[in-house]
C-alpha cells in the first residue's frame, strides 16, 4: 500500500491553492513549445544530420528531448491537457527546421537564434508571473522553467557562435520566426 501513495505522490502534486487558469496556461503552452522545438531539430537533423553540424544540433535535440519528457510529466502532474494544435505544430516545426536547414549551417543557426530567443524571453515573463504570484507554492515549476530558459539562452548563442547573423536575409528570416513564434504562443496558451 505505500509504494502506491509514494508512486501517486511523485506524479501529483498538490493543486490546493493553485491559481489553475494561470498554470494550465504555462504548463500547455511550454509543453507545445518543446514539442514544437523537438520538431525543428528533427527537421533540422533530416537535412544536416550527417553535415559538419549534425552533432551541434544533436546535442541541442538531445537537451530539447529532456525539455519536453519534463513537461510531459509536469502535464500529468498539473492534469494540464496539451493544446488541441499539437498536430499542426508537429508539421509546422518539422517544416521550419527543415527549411530553415535547407538555406544552410547559418540558415538553421538562424531559425535557432530566432526560435531560443523568443522561448527564452517567454520563460522570463513567466518566471516573473509566477514571483508575482506566488514564489515559493511554485518553486518546482520555478526551477524548471528558470533551467530550460538558461539551455534555450546557452542555444541561442551557440547559433550566434555558428554565423546565424551570415544567413541569407537574416533579420527578415529572424523577424518571421519571431512572429510564427509569437502567435504559436498566443495560441497554444488559449486552445
Amino acid at each position: 500500500g505505500g509504494g502506491v501513495s509514494l508512486r501517486r505522490c511523485s506524479t501529483r502534486v498538490s493543486l490546493e491553492g493553485v491559481n489553475r487558469p494561470v498554470i494550465d496556461r504555462i504548463i500547455r503552452v511550454d509543453h507545445a513549445g518543446e514539442y514544437g522545438a523537438n520538431r525543428i531539430y528533427a527537421g533540422q537533423m533530416a537535412v544536416l544530420g550527417r553535415s559538419s553540424v549534425g552533432p551541434l544540433i544533436q546535442q541541442m535535440w538531445n537537451q530539447e528531448k529532456k525539455h519536453l519528457k519534463k513537461f510531459n510529466e509536469l502535464m500529468v502532474a498539473y492534469r494540464v491537457r496539451p493544446t488541441v494544435l499539437l498536430p499542426f505544430w508537429n508539421a509546422a516545426g518539422f517544416v521550419l527546421g527543415a527549411g530553415s536547414a535547407l538555406l544552410g549551417k547559418k540558415g538553421a543557426m538562424a531559425c535557432t537564434v530566432a526560435v531560443e530567443e523568443s522561448i527564452s524571453d517567454h520563460y522570463n515573463s513567466q518566471i516573473r508571473t509566477l514571483m508575482e504570484e506566488d514564489p515559493e507554492k511554485y518553486k518546482e515549476l520555478l526551477q524548471v522553467i528558470k533551467q530550460f530558459r538558461d539551455d534555450e539562452r546557452e542555444h541561442h548563442d551557440i547559433g550566434l557562435e555558428h554565423d546565424a547573423e551570415g544567413a541569407p536575409a537574416y533579420s527578415v528570416l529572424k523577424t518571421a520566426i519571431q512572429l510564427g513564434c509569437k502567435a504559436a504562443i498566443f495560441l497554444s496558451e488559449r486552445i
